[in-house]
């Protein structure tokens, strides 16, 4: 069963004890920017990097913490959750 567990900077994803993705982000001031998503290739496909960012956009909620991301993927993410 994957688990996906909040970190310092980022979001992780585990295959049991094995680590098959994370998504990274940096801090600056008031603002968390999404800098990074990757997932093992054996596991793509299952909507891991989705829930990779949805963690870190939870996080941010609360934290108080505005969400940018130079990651394309977690940009795409971050857009398709705000037109809903």
């Amino acid at each position: 069963m994957i688990k996906i567990s909040f970190k310092e900077n980022k979001s992780v994803a585990y295959d049991d004890d094995k680590q098959i993705g994370e998504c990274d982000f940096i801090e600056k001031e008031d603002t968390w920017n999404i800098v990074h998503t990757e997932v093992n290739e054996a596991y793509q496909g299952q909507g891991i990097a989705r829930k990779l960012v949805e963690c870190i956009i939870e996080s941010a909620k609360k934290s108080n913490k505005k969400l940018v991301a130079d990651c394309s993927y977690a940009k795409m993410v971050l857009e398709r959750q705000n037109k809903n």
